[in-house]
C-alpha cells in the first residue's frame, strides 16, 4: 500500500503563493488517482483538486479554478498543488489523497490512503 506525506504548508500573506508536495512511497504511485483536500475545524475534508493516473486529467473546485494547479511527477513518485493568489479563506490543513481506481474523484471517501495534512494559513 502506498505511504504518502505532505510538506510545503505555512504561514504567507494573502495574494501570495505556496507549493504543495505529497511524497508517494510504496505502491506504484503512476498508477493512482490522486487528489487534494482540506480542512478546517468541525468541518468535513473538502474537495480541492484531483489528478487521475489513466491520462492526467485535472478537476478543481470551483473556488479554486485559477489559482491553484494541481500535477504529478510520476519519476519522482511525488504530487503537487501550486496555490497562488491565496485567500484567507484557503486556510485549512491540507490532505493528499490517493486510489487505484476513482469514480467520485471529488469525494474524500473514495480515498484509500492518505497523508497526515500540512497547515496553510493566510493572513490578511
Amino acid at each position: 500500500q502506498v505511504q504518502l506525506v505532505e510538506s510545503g504548508g505555512g504561514l504567507v500573506q494573502a495574494g501570495g503563493s505556496l507549493r504543495l508536495s505529497c511524497a508517494a512511497s510504496r505502491g506504484t504511485f503512476s498508477t493512482y488517482d490522486m487528489g487534494w483536500f482540506r480542512q478546517t475545524p468541525g468541518k468535513e475534508r473538502e474537495f480541492v483538486a484531483a489528478i487521475m493516473w489513466r491520462d492526467e486529467e485535472t478537476y478543481y473546485t470551483d473556488s479554486v479554478k485559477g489559482r491553484f494547479t494541481i500535477s504529478r511527477d510520476n519519476a519522482k513518485n511525488t504530487l503537487y498543488l501550486q496555490m497562488n493568489s491565496l485567500k484567507p479563506e484557503d486556510t485549512a490543513a491540507y490532505y493528499c489523497g490517493a486510489n487505484a481506481d476513482t469514480y467520485y474523484y471529488n469525494d474524500y471517501k473514495e480515498y484509500d490512503y492518505w497523508g497526515q495534512g500540512t497547515q496553510v494559513t493566510v493572513s490578511s
